[in-house]
């Protein structure tokens, strides 16, 4: 049998294992499957089919032959012949007959990939191997009820550094600890179609995708891209993110509870009952103090601070409590 044309299929047929090569030019279909027998000697059986197709007349022909031991594994190792390896997929392109038929027409002006900045070089990426940058992107789970903020560092395709933060639910918080083992060492490509856990830390890789593959990447003119461990810059001296949380209702007004400095422990209100400044305790700086020997209140005081014209205040409330803070 002619080997060009063939393509190379693998399916479940009466619960057993079936290699299948199918020739578009001939016409014809060869499926082999292997079995056990349970009393015989040679242990192991394949049925070979042969299904003729007559366009013309439209009609199917079939030839059935049933071998067993050595002939059958001569059969099943020839068939693989003509095909790819089982885990790949088959180069051999299939045309039908209407293409096989077309007259050849030469192709025209072709300039190839339109060329994309990355680490400060143009590059014409026809491969994963030729993406390189660091980027972000922001993803969201279907209710919309939690983020993520996903951070990738990427070298010839390979993801070497991955920084995940997310917001607003506490169960993605352990997807953030899975995807950051899980990404360091994929393919941009890999990483796009693997489950990393949460919907929005998918939904954010797939954004970060389209970044970077397109050239929007932060160090898209940066020479030799950004350092591993650029991801940390983005996290501060503490290695926490960024976080800002506010609450206000029409009745009640506006409550400060989280700031970038660290978290609100006052609010500064004037005479007319308006913010003009409000207090915070660095819960990371805190805490290094504390592993500094510190005392917890002493750490409490040293990590303190203000923004605003907290002196100018007549009154400092709690936004948690609402109580006055002398």
């Amino acid at each position: 049998m002619n080997n060009r044309g063939l393509i190379r299929y693998e399916m479940k047929l009466f619960g057993f294992n079936v290699l299948g090569l199918e020739s578009c030019q001939l016409r014809q279909t060869i499926i082999l499957f292997r079995f056990s027998y349970i009393s015989s000697p040679f242990k192991t059986g394949c049925f070979v089919s042969r299904f003729f197709f007559c366009k013309e007349k439209n009609e199917k022909f079939c030839q059935n032959k049933l071998t067993i031991g050595g002939k059958c594994e001569k059969m099943y190792t020839t068939a693989q012949t003509l095909c790819a390896d089982k885990s790949e997929r088959s180069l051999i392109m299939i045309y039908s007959q209407e293409v096989e038929n077309m007259c050849p027409v030469a192709q025209g002006v072709h300039h190839g990939a339109a060329p994309i900045p990355e680490e400060a070089k143009w590059v014409q990426a026809k491969e994963i191997k030729d993406i390189s940058g660091f980027t972000h992107g922001v993803g969201w789970c279907a209710p919309q009820q939690g983020a993520c903020k996903l951070t990738l560092n990427v070298k010839e395709g390979i993801i070497q550094e991955a920084l995940v933060e997310t917001i607003g639910c506490s169960g993605m918080t352990h997807s953030a600890a899975m995807s950051a083992e899980i990404l360091p060492g994929l393919t941009v490509l890999e990483a796009l179609n693997t489950d990393l856990v949460c919907d929005a830390i998918n939904t954010a890789m797939r954004e970060l995708f389209l970044q970077i593959v397109y050239g929007r990447s932060q160090s898209a003119f940066s020479e030799e891209g950004l350092a591993i461990g650029a991801g940390l810059e983005d996290l501060g001296k503490g290695l926490r993110s960024q976080v800002g949380t506010m609450y206000g209702t029409l009745k009640k007004g506006p409550r400060y509870l989280e700031m970038a400095e660290g978290y609100v422990t006052g609010i500064a209100l004037d005479k007319d009952d308006l913010i003009i400044g409000y207090q915070f305790v660095n819960l990371g700086k805190m805490t290094d103090f504390i592993k500094k020997g510190d005392d917890p209140n002493t750490a409490w005081e040293k990590a303190k601070g203000q923004y605003g014209r907290v002196a100018d205040a007549v009154r400092i409330i709690d936004p948690r409590t609402d109580k006055e803070i002398k």
